[in-house]
C-alpha cells in the first residue's frame, strides 16, 4: 500500500473505532495476529476494544501523528473520555480523561499483521485523582 493509502487505510479504521463498528474488524485486522509481541487474534483484539468502551463508554481515538515507514505505521493519538468502570488500574471519579497513546502497526495484505499500544496510564491516575 502507498503512503496515502495506508493514511486511508487508518483514518477508515479509527472511524470505525470511534463508531464503535468493532463488528467491521475483519476489513483491518487479519484473524491470526501479533498483538503486544504475543500471538493473538482479531477476537481477542474485538474483546479488548469493547473492555475498553465498557470501562469508558464514551471513549475516543483522534490521531494526532502518524508516520509511515514501509508497511509500518506510528501513532501518538489523544483518547479522551469519562471512565465509568476501573480502567488501566484507575478507579471512576466521574472526571474526563485525556491520555496519550502511542501505537505501532505493520500491515500486511491490506490488513494489520502486528498491533501494539501503550497508555499514559499514570497520567490517567493523576487526572481522576486531582
Amino acid at each position: 500500500m502507498s503512503d496515502t493509502d495506508l493514511r486511508d487505510f487508518y483514518q477508515r479504521y479509527v472511524d470505525a473505532l470511534n463508531a464503535r463498528e468493532f463488528d467491521r474488524m475483519d476489513e483491518f485486522v487479519h484473524e491470526s495476529i501479533v498483538m503486544h509481541s504475543e500471538p493473538s487474534s482479531r477476537e481477542a483484539l474485538v474483546a479488548q476494544l469493547n473492555s475498553i468502551v465498557d470501562a469508558v463508554p464514551d471513549f475516543h481515538w483522534e490521531v494526532q501523528e502518524l508516520a509511515i515507514n514501509g508497511d509500518n505505521i506510528a501513532v501518538r493519538a489523544i483518547n479522551t473520555g469519562t471512565p465509568a468502570k476501573e480502567w488501566l488500574g484507575a478507579a471512576p471519579t466521574g472526571k474526563s480523561i485525556e491520555i496519550v497513546e502511542y501505537a505501532i502497526y505493520r500491515v500486511r495484505d491490506g490488513k494489520f499483521l502486528y498491533m501494539s499500544a501503550v497508555h499514559d496510564a499514570e497520567a490517567l491516575r493523576k487526572q481522576l485523582a486531582g
